[in-house]
């Protein structure tokens, strides 16, 4: 269980900060909730306790972690068949950004990049490549301190530095 003031990811939204737990009623039940503020959209949402690892939600990754990630982002293979089949592709990255683990986020943002190297990426896969690099990049900014912009140029020069 997490407690007030952990920061966490949730993988739909990005880093969040546990604001409160409260209780809370849901289709006439009361349950145990917590209470995240999304700083990048400035809003709060509620999700209960118990469904919170259903949902992906975890403790933001220790920067150890963090630079592990940065510097395998590009090692891998990408599954020949998310170049040749849509609906694949999309069911295949639903899973993992919904997962919440971050080497999963990345294997998307990584795959989706090689596509778009390839040829113009629809607009399902434009719309995933977008959001699994905001919310990887609010966990970057959490963990390295630094503004939006700043972690979006690290991202995009790990990403160039050994693209396949």
């Amino acid at each position: 269980m997490f407690q007030v003031g952990d920061k966490v990811l949730y993988p739909m939204h990005g880093t969040c900060l546990i604001d409160a737990i409260a209780e809370k009623e849901i289709l006439g039940e009361i349950k145990l909730c917590y209470i995240l503020y999304i700083p990048q959209a400035r809003m709060q949402i509620s999700i209960p306790v118990d469904k919170a690892m259903d949902l992906g939600v975890r403790k933001v990754v220790k920067p150890e972690i963090l630079e592990k990630v940065l510097n395998g982002i590009n090692v891998g293979d990408t599954d020949p068949v998310i170049f040749e089949n849509q609906r694949y592709c999309k069911d295949i990255n639903k899973k993992k950004m919904k997962s919440g683990d971050i080497y999963k986020g990345t294997e998307i943002i990584r795959d989706l990049t090689r596509k778009g190297q390839r040829s113009k990426l629809g607009a399902d896969d434009a719309n995933m490549l977008n959001n699994a690099r905001q919310v990887f990049i609010s966990e970057l900014m959490e963990i390295k301190g630094i503004a939006q912009e700043q972690a979006d140029h690290l991202l995009d020069e790990v990403l160039c530095s050994s693209s396949v």
